[in-house]
């Protein structure tokens, strides 16, 4: 996938000048957020789990060569192959030979965003091979030509109403005069195009929610049971993942499961949820005579002991994103590659830089719910002000930002003079404000005014002005 992230400014005035993408963001308040606190109040122990599988992962990230050589021992052990890939095109490398080996024209794919990391299906394309997208929400933006807006839920951005367009502009082979005013229209017409995808493909290509060092299996955890058709169809099953993705044991993947799907979407459990381990056996009725895995580097390692280390935590839930007021504000697609909201505007910049992706770490309000609702409890505002302070210290940021920088610094160091500039800020705007009770436009506030009209302060001082006053018995 082609980054956009350098136009992140661009993409975001577009995202908030459209009408249908506000439309569909506005649902994601109700939805996911919702499930998930219902779902946790109904696990007490959800804090100790988180805690737990918190623990489970630094304590992978710290052995990571161990439990890394652990898995693929067992992948050969059990028949199967592993590719060590250092970057993306290595990647792609490996993924390709494999297919050409196998013959294959035609491709099912699982939903990956490690596959969209490193562009596998235009690089199949490419080389005149059918990449087929099987998850629901992968499959629309494959039609449409569009990168995923969401991790979890690549097609959130769009409506029925653009979805059942989209099935009549591709479709053309069915009924026009069908109806797909319902959501089961769409989904029946889906399946019934998918099914002779499934039984033709050659090699399916699948991601791994988590990599077993002590058995050398594979996790799968969709709600769509098409992972499940991808790997145990094709003759070929091809898995793709980035290298924190392992988990020493089988009890560790247990207790991560545990705290993933009330994080991700509020279920107990995703309905697929599937453990692979290697090729077919002689008496087994069904999956592929062929297991690799493809083991991605592209820079992971160099997060390692770092600063962003806590980033490899991440089992991509998407919870940061359902909770993130300017995710919900400008969607998935602004942000410019694969990933987005808080733990994209973390992550990317660490994979393809700072200098293309600087303006992701400054799009939060750090408002820190992102990390309140993570079940890896990743610190991403402190990461995000990590990224700015690279930024400042590069001089990255422009001039008028740095002087404003250093000016706040220099106020806000000196109680006394932050309290004085206050009193009289708060003082003037009050009294200009009085007569209305809001400003539509204020000098260095348009950012703000441009949507919504800024309240004007009430007359009585600062808050800290008023606590002192209370506090020597001048006040209520």
């Amino acid at each position: 996938m082609e980054s956009t992230t350098a136009a992140f400014r661009e993409n975001t005035a577009k995202a908030l000048g459209d009408a249908k993408l506000r439309d569909a963001l506005s649902k994601l308040t109700d939805g996911f957020p919702a499930s998930r606190r219902e779902a946790i109040a109904r696990l007490p122990e959800f804090d100790a789990l988180r805690d737990a599988a918190r623990d489970i992962k630094d304590h992978v990230l710290a052995n990571l060569d161990f439990y890394l050589e652990s898995f693929e021992a067992r992948v050969v052990e059990a028949g199967g192959t592993v590719h060590w890939c250092r970057t993306a095109a290595e990647a792609r490398t490996a993924i390709l030979r494999t297919c050409k080996t196998a013959g294959a024209k035609t491709v099912t794919k699982g939903k990956s965003m490690i596959g969209e990391e490193i562009a596998i299906n235009e690089h199949l394309e490419e080389h005149g091979i059918e990449p087929v997208e099987t998850d629901l929400g992968e499959y629309i933006i494959q039609l449409r030509h569009e990168p995923p807006s969401h991790i979890i839920a690549p097609a959130i951005h769009l409506s029925k109403e653009q979805v059942a367009d989209t099935f009549r502009d591709k479709h053309r082979h069915l009924s026009p005069g069908r109806s797909l005013d319902e959501p089961r229209a769409l989904l029946d017409e889906a399946r019934g195009e998918l099914r002779r995808k499934f039984i033709g493909a050659d090699v399916g290509l699948t991601g791994a929610n988590m990599l077993i060092a002590e058995t050398g299996s594979i996790v799968l955890v969709t709600n769509e049971g098409n992972a499940d058709l991808t790997y145990s169809i094709p003759r070929v099953h091809i898995v793709i993942a980035s290298l924190e993705k392992i988990v020493p044991t089988l009890e560790d993947a247990t207790t991560i499961l545990r705290v993933l799907a009330r994080s991700a979407t509020g279920q107990e459990m995703s309905v697929y949820t599937t453990f692979c381990t290697g090729p077919k056996r002689q008496d087994d009725l069904d999956g592929p005579d062929e297991f690799h895995v493809v083991l991605l580097d592209n820079g992971r390692t160099g997060m390692l002991g770092g600063e962003f280390h806590e980033m490899l935590r991440c089992i991509r839930c998407g919870a940061c994103l359902n909770h993130c007021p300017v995710y919900k504000a400008i969607g998935g697609h602004a942000y410019g590659w694969v990933y987005s909201g808080p733990m994209g505007a973390v992550l990317i910049p660490g994979l393809i830089g700072l200098e293309e992706a600087g303006h992701l770490p400054n799009a939060s309000t750090l408002c820190g719910k992102c990390e309140d609702v993570c079940p890896m409890r990743i610190p991403l505002p402190r990461m995000l002000r990590t990224w700015r302070r690279r930024q400042f210290e590069r001089r990255q940021t422009s001039y008028p930002s740095r002087a404003g920088l250093r000016a706040w610094s220099l106020i806000a160091r000196r109680p006394w003079l932050y309290r004085l500039g206050a009193d009289i800020v708060v003082a003037v705007l009050a009294a200009l404000g009085r007569a209305r009770g809001r400003f539509r436009w204020l000098p260095l506030a348009g950012g703000w005014t441009q949507l919504r009209d800024l309240p004007a302060p009430e007359e009585g001082g600062t808050f800290i002005s008023r606590y002192h006053l209370g506090e020597h018995g001048d006040g209520a």
